[in-house]
């Protein structure tokens, strides 16, 4: 099914400042995330990819790709939609990136839970252990960019039902309901 809901830490019991990392008793640095607060404020949608160079424009350093004549139109990614199978050491990269670069949507696909083990090749969080790939990974990924729309889908895809799923999806998924533009399997 569709998951939309924002992921929470699941050590809640963590004095969340936003400084520097707090000492532990032996001496290591221990990595905390910054509270999230009502008083913050949220990132807004970016209604027009502009090309002015400010440091709270996110697309100025790749609307230059337009600039020197590499990309004509990179307006046009965010009419891209893209599905991603599998959300680890390479799915969870490319889904990052892509949303970064302002794709227009992302259908993501996994079954599988974030463990401590993965925080060595993932771009996963400590906070996130526990919780299904997919859902760690909207969490963050609204956060980077909220231009971005996503569809997230904690599933194995190798039953009949959800292989259909994943079928109907790659046709219909897209933006407008359109089949999507690119599907990798990660």
């Amino acid at each position: 099914s569709t998951s939309t809901r924002n992921a929470k830490p699941s050590n809640g019991n963590q004095k969340n400042t936003g400084e520097k990392p707090e000492k532990r008793k032996t001496g290591t640095a221990h990595w905390q995330p910054k509270s999230t607060t009502s008083k913050e404020k949220e990132k807004e949608k970016t209604e027009v990819m502009s090309a002015e160079v400010r440091d709270d424009n996110p697309y100025s350093r790749l609307m230059a790709l337009k600039r020197m004549g590499v990309v004509e139109e990179y307006e046009k990614i965010r009419s891209f939609s893209v599905l991603i199978v599998g959300i680890g050491g390479v799915g969870s990269v490319v889904a990052e990136m892509l949303t970064r670069c302002g794709i227009g949507k992302l259908l993501l696909f996994d079954y599988d839970k974030v463990e401590l083990a993965n925080m060595n090749r993932l771009f996963f969080r400590p906070e996130q252990s526990g919780l299904s790939k997919v859902e760690a990974a909207l969490h963050t990924l609204q956060g980077i960019n909220p231009d971005v729309e996503f569809e997230t889908y904690n599933m194995n895809i190798t039953s009949a039902e959800n292989y259909d799923l994943l079928l109907e999806r790659i046709e219909n998924g897209g933006l407008e309901k359109q089949r999507v533009d690119l599907v990798l399997s990660c």
